[in-house]
């Protein structure tokens, strides 16, 4: 491993997940002198990746990030798949419709489709969401033993009153979603915000991503005709990537 790219990376992380730090903060958090921290922050300030904040003494994440960010998604074939397929199914249920992959142990959102009705919304494309308070990361659990063993074995941060933080609790939801072939999720993640998700194959036939939708509270629980809608656009994008034989079970 190269040091000086390991503690860039790990600088960018730190920024990333707590959005602006100070040369101090950063130098406390991976036990390295302040003028070391301030030579690896300027070296990526210079190429973009690192931003100083207006009038101010703390550093946040740079702009060439995005574009880096950007080309990652595109290349993406999984999201490229889905596209036209999340756009249907979001105007067929009047819902917002995300589908995410498994990243270092989160769920990374590939692509958001708003809700349809022309309101304001926040895009989600390129957040990241703890894989145990969504319906898209508690498929990307059910399917894929490595990533439960790895999410399970750390403890689960509650973001709700409604978290499932009980690694049992969440394994016992499993076997219905194979079974099911859907997961459900009510407001574990945002009070106010419930979601439905279903597997996509890949070639392999293995789990590749998860295709979900998102509704008000007020619609829980989700009418079969919206569910019915998920799955059927998880197994479209499925045998638009080569899942045909699809049975996720």
């Amino acid at each position: 491993m190269i040091q000086s790219i390991d503690r860039a990376a790990k600088v960018l992380g730190l920024l990333g997940g707590a959005r602006r730090l100070g040369i101090t903060e950063l130098s406390g958090a991976l036990d390295l002198p302040p003028p070391t921290i301030h030579g690896i922050v300027k070296s990526l300030q210079a190429h973009g990746l690192v931003a100083k904040e207006p009038g101010g003494v703390r550093y946040m994440l740079g702009p060439a990030l995005l574009k880096l960010s950007s080309v990652y998604l595109d290349s993406l074939e999984v999201r490229s798949r889905a596209m036209h397929w999340m756009h249907g199914l979001s105007e067929k249920v009047g819902l917002a419709s995300r589908i995410g992959v498994e990243h270092f142990g989160e769920v990374l959102v590939v692509h958001h489709e708003p809700r349809p009705d022309g309101t304001a919304q926040m895009p989600e494309t390129g957040i990241a969401i703890p894989s145990h308070v969504s319906a898209m990361g508690k498929v990307l659990l059910a399917y894929d033993d490595d990533h439960a063993a790895e999410v399970l074995s750390r403890p689960l941060r509650s973001l709700t009153g409604a978290t499932l933080t009980e690694p049992d609790a969440l394994r016992g939801e499993f076997a219905d979603i194979r079974s099911n072939e859907i997961a459900f999720e009510n407001e574990e993640a945002i009070v106010g915000e419930v979601s439905a998700a279903a597997p996509v194959l890949g070639g392999s036939g293995q789990v590749v991503a998860a295709l979900a939708v998102v509704a008000p509270s007020s619609g829980w629980p989700l009418d079969d005709a919206v569910v019915a809608g998920v799955r059927d656009a998880a197994r479209s994008i499925s045998r638009e990537l080569g899942g045909t034989a699809w049975s996720a079970r």
